[in-house]
């Protein structure tokens, strides 16, 4: 029995023996395959895999306002996923948990109701375990800090993945921290047709792409002794940060003011530009039209800044400056006869909208006469129309400007030929038909007559900032001077008078806090090849404080519908609202004083506050004598639903409504005059507040 045992167990010694030294032979065969036979092939794979060179994307640079504050920046986004098929998924207590789960999510993330929630996580258990999603999004589009909010909720927080199933993935996206401000003029990014790089595809971000998008690095395999490993060979460059001028609180000013008229009046869209006279700095530039998906509201759109238009009236300066220079007029009290029409070359009679039968050669502007603009300009240009156009060129006003704006397109202003039809179309060109001229450009040459006659270059880029360095770019001139400085007077003088003189057509635009000069301008809308008499594009260019100007705007509206019809009174109170607004911010070079008895004044007005001895350590520390005046906060008791904010201060109204579990959007400068949804109003934690800000 012994001796039968003993040898079975030899036989089976023999069979593991031999199965063993099959295996091994196997091994050796292959190893003596690997490095003799076949060690030609196997090292060229090798080499193949170790001369693989994979691209390192850089990091995209910063787009920054003047003052440092981020435009745009990269910011890492994660997408939190659940995998129900994970092999340890413990779907009974997922089941159990669902609605602790729902409830958590609504109160963290408000996105969804808490039912909603749960119908929504509920979804894949309704599928076949084999059918259920393995990458199901819990959520998108949230920071890490959210991410391990979530690794903290009930079930998501056991420390195995696998008993829960989160996973997540993240990617860098492009934000912009102050919204909307600026969008078009700030520009976009996205993969291109030509290659999956992510470059810029508008505004700032497509014109400084080289700037901001950086060098790529170069990766490439290195061999160690258990494995081939990436190895940075080359590392990546981050892009440039772009410095441009934009202000934010005068981009704010010039959106909510452009804003708040597009309302008033149901326009179709308007357009502001405001730049610094001496530097050419374009500090605030906003585009907002109609939001045809909504139907309510405006949004920022095209950049119609330095798209072409028909101008109109607005140009009647630039042919004045053009005729001052050229001599055809000098004594701005000659009186010139103008009549009820003047049919000049025998072209269809010109008229005026304000007509008298003679006037001043300084109350053409003032008037805005078309025949008084006509025979001045006819008296150097009749026996050479295409004269206009060269002197046009001649002061840069047809060249590219390169402000850094995308999509910017020249003016369009015809060389005339020496014949009745070129002279009929030189009366149509110097007051501003028959012609294409972006508003950027027309507000240059204003500038250029505010800055004494030199023409500086508009810009949207001041500079660039590396990790080593700044680099400010020089102020440079499309010209150095386009007219003489007697003559820049003499067209302030033209131009402050529309609103000050007794005849101006923007006489509504006095202001007692700062002196606005400028021109308006109305033109009809081209529409199948023919003018629509009913549709108007209105505006008005112009520089403050008149004496000593600081800044330089461009307001244009197309299609006002209620309200407020003319040039002066749509796009002329846009820009008396921004110069108001930085007069009442101490940016125009004054200063504000405080004291309740200082020559002029009146108690000072200061926001309500959730600190009711703010308003007197204010007043202490300010020295302020008198009566101070503190908004009320008008329904005083807390009350259920959306706080009551009203009179606050911005930083008060935030503190509220954000420990209350509310996202906060506001409009405007200064203490809170409405809020929407109105106080009281039930509404799910992580909802947006809407408040509109008053100075």
């Amino acid at each position: 029995m012994a001796k039968g045992n003993r040898s079975r167990i030899i036989w089976r010694y023999i069979f593991v023996v031999a199965v063993t030294m099959l295996f091994v032979g196997r091994i050796v065969y292959k190893l003596w395959d690997t490095t003799v036979v076949s060690a030609d092939e196997w090292n060229s794979l090798a080499l193949k895999e170790l001369s693989k060179v994979d691209t390192i994307a850089p990091q995209r640079g910063n787009i920054l306002a003047c003052d440092g504050s981020v435009l745009a920046t990269n910011v890492r986004e994660y997408t939190v996923r659940i995998d129900f098929r994970s092999e340890r998924f413990l779907t009974d207590t997922f089941v159990a948990r669902l609605d602790t789960i729902s409830q958590c999510m609504a109160r963290e993330f408000g996105r969804r109701t808490a039912k909603e929630w749960k119908e929504y996580l509920s979804t894949p258990l309704k599928l076949a375990h084999k059918d259920r999603p393995r990458a199901f999004v819990l959520i998108d589009r949230v920071s890490y800090a959210d991410y391990l909010k979530i690794r903290t909720l009930p079930f998501f927080n056991y420390p195995n993945r696998n008993y829960c199933g989160i996973t997540h993935d993240s990617r860098l996206a492009r934000v912009r921290p102050y919204g909307a401000m600026a969008r078009r003029s700030i520009g976009g990014v996205g993969a291109t047709r030509e290659c999956s790089e992510v470059h810029g595809i508008s505004g700032l971000e497509k014109a400084l792409d080289s700037l901001l998008y950086g060098t790529p690095g170069l990766a490439k395999k290195v061999s160690l002794t258990k494995e081939i490993v990436p190895w940075t060979d080359v590392p990546a460059v981050p892009g440039a940060n772009i410095i441009t001028t934009i202000d934010i609180k005068m981009q704010d000013i010039v959106e909510n003011e452009l804003n708040k008229m597009l309302e008033y009046c149901d326009a179709d869209w308007g357009v502001a530009v405001l730049m610094e006279v001496a530097t050419g700095n374009i500090k605030a530039i906003s585009n907002l039209e109609k939001n045809t998906k909504t139907g309510t509201g405006y949004i920022e759109a095209m950049n119609r800044a330095v798209q072409g238009y028909e101008p109109g009236s607005v140009v009647k300066p630039i042919s004045m400056m053009l005729a001052l220079e050229e001599g055809a007029v000098s004594n701005l009290d000659e009186v010139i006869s103008t009549g009820s029409s003047y049919a000049y070359a025998g072209g269809r009679p010109i008229t005026d909208a304000h007509g008298v039968g003679s006037m001043r050669v300084s109350e053409v502007i003032e008037r805005s006469s078309n025949i008084g603009m006509t025979k001045i300009i006819a008296r150097k240009f009749d026996a050479n129309p295409g004269r206009f156009y060269s002197r046009l060129k001649e002061i840069g006003f047809l060249e590219p400007m390169h402000t850094g704006i995308a999509g910017e397109c020249i003016p369009r202003v015809d060389s005339l030929p020496d014949n009745r039809g070129g002279r009929i179309g030189l009366s149509r060109q110097c007051y501003g038909y028959a012609t294409k001229i972006p508003p950027l450009y027309t507000l240059s040459i204003y500038n250029a007559i505010a800055n004494g006659g030199r023409y500086v270059r508009p810009r949207l880029v001041m500079g660039t900032r590396t990790a080593d360095s700044d680099t400010l770019f020089p102020v440079t001139y499309i010209r150095d001077r386009i007219c003489s400085e007697t003559n820049a007077a003499k067209m302030r003088s033209m131009l402050r008078s529309v609103v000050w003189g007794d005849h101006g057509t923007g006489r509504r635009l006095r202001s007692d806090k700062v002196a606005i000069a400028g021109k308006t301008g109305t033109a009809y809308v081209i529409e199948q090849g023919g003018y629509n008499t009913s549709k108007k594009r209105l505006a008005f260019c112009g520089f403050f404080p008149a004496d000593t100007p600081r800044f330089s705007c461009m307001v244009l509206v197309r299609h006002p519908r209620q309200n407020a019809f003319g040039a002066a009174s749509t796009s002329g109170e846009v820009l008396k609202g921004i110069a108001e607004n930085l007069y009442s911010r101490g940016m125009l070079d004054n200063s504000s004083d405080y004291r309740a008895d200082a020559k002029g004044g009146s108690a000072p007005t200061m926001h309500a506050s959730t600190d009711g001895a703010r308003a007197s350590v204010v007043s202490d520390r300010l020295g302020l004598s008198g009566k101070v005046t503190v908004l009320a906060h008008p329904m005083g008791e807390k009350v259920k639903g959306v706080p009551d904010v009203h009179g606050y201060g911005l930083r008060d109204a935030l503190s509220v409504l954000e420990k209350s579990g509310y996202n906060v959007k506001f409009r405007g400068a200064g203490y809170v005059a409405g809020q929407h949804p109105k106080p009281g109003t039930e509404m799910r934690r992580g909802s947006i507040v809407t408040l509109e800000l008053r100075e």
